[in-house]
């Protein structure tokens, strides 16, 4: 299976951004979102469900919603990010609370590193991410290239 990721991506002004957050965390999601509304507003939002639900109604502006978190969301995410479509993750995680689906959870963090996304995992780093001049720039983010994870056995055996 191919994927559609290039050698580069040039990130547009317009930013693809997803906003997750455990439920402990989401009334700081919320409050940093409102906070952020207009600078949010001029980029192309996502979310898990629920999450997605209470943004979408605070701040009155369309979200892109998936399924709740532990009901596969975080894993629709990171299938995203796999294909090229999010740019930036901002994840209000709750460090002190277990997780029913935190293999998924881990997995979300573990493919955003793979592909080179940045992640804001709590308010003060989100706020250093979104005010940053390259959220209103184009920004060039290097791409790994797996090449040569995706033909060690191809090479490997004379395929």
């Amino acid at each position: 299976m191919t994927t559609k990721q290039p050698k580069d991506k040039d990130l547009i002004p317009c930013k693809r951004i997803a906003l997750v957050a455990h439920d402990n965390k989401k009334h700081d999601l919320i409050e940093w979102s409102l906070f952020n509304r207009d600078l949010l507003a001029q980029h192309k939002l996502y979310a898990t469900g629920t999450t997605g639900t209470l943004l979408e109604e605070a701040l009155r502006i369309p979200i892109t919603k998936f399924q709740s978190g532990p009901l596969g969301g975080d894993l629709q995410i990171g299938a995203k990010i796999a294909e090229g479509e999010i740019d930036l993750i901002i994840f209000f995680w709750d460090p002190l609370e277990p997780q029913p689906h935190d293999p998924d959870v881990k997995a979300l963090l573990r493919i955003a590193v793979v592909w080179n996304i940045p992640v804001a995992c709590n308010r003060t780093t989100a706020d250093l991410v979104i005010s940053s001049p390259l959220m209103s720039s184009g920004y060039k983010r290097t791409i790994p290239d797996f090449k040569e994870y995706r033909d060690r056995f191809r090479n490997s055996k004379g395929i």
